[in-house]
């Protein structure tokens, strides 16, 4: 009979990409965890995971075990928070997906506040673009998810409003101007970053008639500054949270173009995501 701590393993083994991973997220010996996922494909009757050199990848039913199997410990976890609620203790686990410049906004503090008001719920965060967290929330993946606005169909409470800044190597003849112009950067090659804010920049440069077609794609905000600073780029950054880099200046951009960045929950939120949400609004 398939058990709630085998799918809690399955899961692990998936999102950790191996046996020793999922193990020590789970206080388990790998061969405990290697016991656990080769009990339940005997029970399920099909291969799950195909051992590899380099770790692990999910099968064709592998893939399909994992959603029922979230859905599964989800659904579990839920009753077992709804229960808590009614006898007034916010309990669970709290899972909160980012764009990667959120910890520069008033995020963090709030994050400290709730763990001080609800010590019996864990806090488990993980960064991702724009797309990927809208898919985390639909799915179940996420309980909460910091998103740039607009996102048409969820609750959201804002957190931060922000300038978006032109970003140039320090050499660049448009280092020079105070501000700079959309129709200014469509000239030049363009490092785009994917982390959560190009669709604000991409709105405001397709209103003032300018494609930015991209050279270069990242992720990471360093990564972003890193090839700018080596002369491969421009580029465009939220303010918030952009550091000082040698070689790197930054300017205004025209027409002006703020960032709103929000929290956001799931349709069927858990308690621990209601109450944070609460929280943020009253703050």
């Amino acid at each position: 009979m398939t058990t709630m701590q085998q799918l809690r393993v399955l899961l692990a083994v998936a999102e950790h990409g191996g046996f020793t991973a999922a193990g020590e997220r789970l206080g388990m010996a790998q061969p405990a965890v290697s016991r656990s996922i080769a009990s339940l494909e005997n029970e399920l009757g099909a291969p799950l995971l195909l051992r590899l050199r380099t770790g692990v990848a999910l099968t064709e039913a592998g893939e399909r075990a994992v959603r029922r199997a979230r859905e599964a410990v989800r659904q579990v976890d839920l009753l077992r928070a709804e229960v808590a609620e009614v006898a007034g203790q916010v309990t669970g686990t709290l899972r909160l997906a980012s764009v990667p410049t959120a910890m520069g906004t008033r995020l963090p503090a709030q994050l400290r506040l709730f763990t001080e008001r609800h010590p019996l719920v864990a806090v488990r965060s993980f960064e991702g673009s724009d797309e990927e967290l809208r898919d985390w929330l639909d799915q179940g993946v996420a309980d909460v998810a910091v998103v740039t606005l607009p996102a048409p169909g969820l609750r959201t409470v804002l957190l931060d409003r922000h300038e978006m800044l032109a970003v140039l190597p320090v050499a660049h003849l448009l280092a020079a101007c105070e501000t700079v112009t959309y129709a200014q950067l469509a000239n030049e090659p363009f490092v785009r970053p994917t982390g959560g804010c190009a669709q604000v920049f991409t709105a405001a440069a397709r209103e003032a008639g300018v494609r930015l077609e991209a050279t270069f794609e990242a992720r990471e905000m360093s990564a972003v500054l890193e090839m700018v600073r080596a002369g491969l780029g421009v580029s465009i950054l939220p303010a918030v949270g952009v550091p000082r880099v040698d070689g790197v200046v930054v300017r205004p951009l025209l027409p002006r173009t703020i960032r709103e960045v929000a929290l956001a929950v799931s349709a069927s939120a858990s308690p621990a995501a209601r109450a944070f949400l609460a929280q943020l609004e009253t703050a």
